[in-house]
């Protein structure tokens, strides 16, 4: 911590420095003018307050406190403005300059160590509203890391890294109130790893939770418009839900993932459905409207579902086994 004594006039500027470090104030720095003290300030750290004085050949005091205060580097250094000029057009236009405070000349010791006694206060208040500011900002951006963290733990299936229940749950009534005012159709797929109890039982499960997450990313990879949404339900059970889609063209989808995660080809000795991991896959879709409510689509995809397991597994069915013509149904059909 030091001081920079700015003045033409040595022997003004050896006193000043002589006073301020018998009375504390060690390492004080001199420049001879403005653009000398400009270069100090430039190479040098540490320089917590200004003395400078306002007549100077070349740029005047009152223009290095200009250049001072419109550098961000340098901006919360106090200046002391040292002057014979009491009028108040000078010190009125030394304070729009920036400066905190002037000293009078011929400069009086007991008032030159008040002046920089309550400058350097200053700068030390400033200096730790800065710090506390910094603080702040640290903090704030540790928070928001943290919030940005549990927002996506909320939103996200830890295993999977896909979607969850509790987020699939919010999407699927944004999505039906979308579709309420256009309107337009909705399709569900309820999914089913087949016989995944008996993978967990015969190979560990470590590797059960890497079946899923590799089912997870499949079912993913696989939906192909920026729309198209899938999220795991819970255990072994993921769902996929479609916009703007029809029965016919949410049995396409289910297909081409039912096709994507036998393609895996992830060894399973204790499946009654195949050599290989495989999905059973229900499938439901009708245009919402406000009689209707999004659980007879879930309930529906389930009961689809159901079917697929009971009628061999590794297949997709759509829902048939209710009427849906009242609740404006788009249709059912089967593709196994």
């Amino acid at each position: 911590m030091s001081i920079l004594i700015v003045e033409d006039c040595d022997d003004m500027r050896r006193s000043l420095r002589s006073v301020l470090e018998s009375r504390g104030y060690p390492g004080v720095r001199e420049a001879g003018n403005a653009i000398e003290a400009l270069e100090i300030l430039q190479t040098e750290s540490g320089i917590n307050l200004i003395v400078s004085d306002v007549n100077m050949p070349g740029l005047s005091g009152i223009d290095l406190c200009r250049a001072i205060k419109s550098d961000v580097g340098l901006h919360d250094i106090p200046v002391l403005m040292l002057t014979g000029l009491t009028d108040e057009t000078t010190l009125q236009e030394a304070f729009e300059a920036g400066a905190c405070d002037y000293i009078a000349k011929p400069v009086r010791v007991n008032e030159l160590l008040a002046r920089v006694r309550s400058a350097m206060n200053l700068k030390d208040e400033l200096d730790r509203r800065r710090e506390h500011e910094r603080e702040l900002v640290a903090l704030t951006e540790r928070l928001q890391q943290v919030n940005d963290k549990l927002e996506q733990l909320s939103v996200r299936d830890e295993l999977t890294g896909i979607a969850n229940r509790r987020y699939f749950n919010v999407l699927l009534n944004q999505e039906w109130g979308r579709a309420l005012r256009t309107p337009m159709p909705l399709a569900l797929l309820m999914i089913d790893i087949d016989f995944f109890k008996n993978y967990n039982d015969h190979y560990g499960h470590p590797s059960g939770d890497r079946c899923l997450a590799s089912v997870g990313d499949t079912l993913q990879a696989l939906l192909r418009r920026p729309g198209d949404f899938v999220a795991r339900y819970g255990g072994e059970e993921f769902v996929v839900l479609l916009a703007d889609t029809e029965v016919p063209g949410a049995l396409a989808v289910g297909e081409r993932l039912r096709a994507g995660v036998e393609e895996l080809s992830l060894d399973h000795a204790h499946s009654a459905a195949g050599p290989c991991v495989t999905i059973s896959v229900g499938v439901a879709g009708m245009v919402p409207h406000r009689d209707n409510h999004p659980d007879r689509l879930l309930a529906a995809a389930d009961q689809a579902l159901y079917q697929a397991k009971a009628t061999g597994r590794n297949r997709v069915v759509a829902f048939g086994g209710h009427d849906f013509s009242s609740e404006k149904a788009i249709g059912a059909a089967t593709s196994s």
